[in-house]
């Protein structure tokens, strides 16, 4: 499992926990372990924010635990209400991005993701170095916007 730099195992920095219902959206090779980590809850799907409506086996959520890469700004606004509404209450949206010294050609920045997630109900709790390219910001509904 890789631990990066910082020593801390990456499924333990993003607080993916055993049972967990996982949407992986545009997982790239270098972090495949993250598609491939057996104790999600039998119910991964993996997709890209091309299929539409996220495809129909997607559709079957909600999810504790969404994933997308994404080196556009435009692709991940046109699918983030998609993203919450694939959402359970309490769990969670990882949004990634190229980190600038990656040199990977993006539009997406930690500023882009964070002002595209407070303007669709969606509030950024943590922030972590996926691996050496990509970077990752950890949205959540707000608690007081989350169902009784």
């Amino acid at each position: 499992m890789n631990t990066g730099y910082s020593g801390t195992p990456l499924l333990k920095k993003l607080g993916v926990k055993p049972d967990q219902t996982a949407l992986l959206i545009g997982v790239p090779g270098e972090v495949a372990e993250l598609a491939h980590y057996d104790a999600f809850a039998g119910r991964t799907c993996i997709a890209s924010l091309a299929q539409p409506a996220l495809t129909a086996a997607c559709a079957e959520g909600p999810f504790n635990y969404v994933h997308v890469f994404e080196k556009d700004a435009r692709a991940l606004e046109a699918s983030i209400d998609r993203l919450r509404e694939a959402l359970v209450p309490n769990g969670m949206i990882w949004a990634s991005w190229p980190k600038k010294a990656s040199k990977v050609a993006t539009t997406l920045t930690e500023d882009v993701i964070r002002d595209l997630a407070l303007a669709h109900g969606l509030v950024d709790v943590k922030v972590c170095a996926v691996d050496a390219v990509w970077s990752g910001l950890k949205l959540v509904i707000p608690v007081a916007d989350r169902p009784q």
